[in-house]
Parts: C-alpha cells; structure tokens; sequence
C-alpha cells in the first residue's frame, strides 16, 4: 500500500471519529471506487451503511464485504467482525437463515462477546425459544456483565417465553451496567405503563428515542417516538 492511500485511509478514519459521518462516508466510498482494498477502512464503513439503513445499503455492505475477504490486513479478529457485519446486512435483506448459518459458523471457529451478543439476539429475533434461551444462558455465564447478553436474556424471557417476571431481573441488571441501553429502556418503560407509571415510562422512552440506533435493536426510533407521542396525547 502507498504512502498516499495509507494517508487517505487515515483522513477517513478521523472523519468518522470526529463523528463527521457524511464525510467518512464520502471518503470510504472514494477508496473503495479507486480499488483500495484494506479491512482497515472497509469494516468501519460497513458499519456506517449498516447504520445508514436501507436495502440499497445493505446490498452494498455484502459486495464490499466479500471483497474485504480478501484483504491483506485481515486477521482473525477483523474477519470475525467481517462475518458478524454480513450476516448482519443478510438478515437484513431477509436472509435470515443464512444469516444465523454464517454467525453459528463464526461462533464455533473464535467464540466471543461480540459472537455471543449478534448470535443470540438473531435466535430471539427469529423467535427460536429452543436455540435462544440455552444459548443466552451460555453467553451469561461467558460474561455475565455485558449489557448486551443481559439484555438478550431478559427478551428472550419476556418475547419468547412470557416470563416477565424473569426478564425484569436481566433488564434491571442490564440497565444498571448500562442505563443509555435502547432496548433495556424501551422494554422497562413497558414494566411502568403496566404499572399505570405514564411518568416513569415517558422518561425512559426520551432517553431511548435519543440513542444511538443500530441495525440490531429491536425496537426503532420511529416506534418510540410514536408511543411518546401517544403518552403526551393522552396526559
């Protein structure tokens, strides 16, 4: 790689952790169309296009993706996040089942939180009580203070199997670790409009709705606002 590209590269990168993601965007996409092929660059911005949302994107995150594999700075851990951001754009475009093959295949080669994390809200998403509850379990035990496995665990008891009473353990623990969670959030908000708490269940919905969203919450910006918006309807 030259000097040029290198430098290049290095200018998107601080474009995008200055949070100027229309700029990291526009400069990802211009190494890419110049035939600049680095994991470096092409991981980070499939994560912006997965951020950015629509079919079109998505699309994009699995051509770039392929390409990426054969990057010559890919080592394992970036091939694990190559893996986990395309199956991710598969589910994404309805893939679904390809989606949870290529996770299964990633968990088993390297295990890890982010593995545990992806894999186990795509068995609650795809409504498989049977894979999601033992593999949630599993992941608690790998780590059991990571606010995402709580959080998978406490919806795999409340969407899955009905055990609200259960999940509220998890969503309280996880929300302790992590108070900005958006689903966390959302899902307790539902405990305090069962508890006729309108107050309660606004605040946390704000929060949530001014999140960060990714293409692996549950619940979508536009939902929490339209509740919002029917809470303050109705006060």
């Amino acid at each position: 790689m030259s000097f040029l590209s290198g430098f290049k590269i290095r200018a998107a990168l601080l474009k995008h952790q200055k949070g100027d993601n229309e700029g990291a965007l526009s400069a990802y996409k211009a190494l890419y169309d110049s035939g600049i092929i680095r994991s470096t660059y092409i991981l980070p911005y499939s994560v912006l296009l997965l951020r950015e949302g629509g079919e079109e994107n998505y699309e994009r995150v699995k051509q770039i993706l392929i390409k990426a594999q054969k990057a010559s700075d890919l080592n394992p851990q970036r091939k694990q996040q190559l893996f986990i951001n395309y199956s991710v754009a598969c589910w994404k475009t309805g893939e679904k089942d390809r989606a949870i093959q290529l996770m299964e295949a990633s968990h088993r080669e390297l295990p890890s939180g982010l593995t545990y994390n992806t894999l186990g809200f795509l068995y609650v998403e795809a409504g498989d009580a049977e894979k999601a509850l033992p593999f949630n379990l599993e992941a608690l035990e790998y780590d059991d203070t990571d606010p995402i496995t709580l959080d998978n665990l406490a919806q795999t008891y409340y969407r899955l199997l009905n055990d609200k009473e259960t999940a509220k353990q998890y969503f309280d623990k996880a929300h302790e670790i992590k108070p900005e969670q958006i689903d966390t959030l959302y899902f307790l908000a539902q405990y305090d409009l069962d508890n006729n708490d309108k107050e309660a269940a606004l605040e946390k919905l704000t929060k949530a709705a001014e999140g960060r969203f990714s293409p692996l919450n549950f619940i979508t910006r536009e939902r929490i606002q339209s509740e919002i918006d029917q809470l303050k309807a109705g006060e």
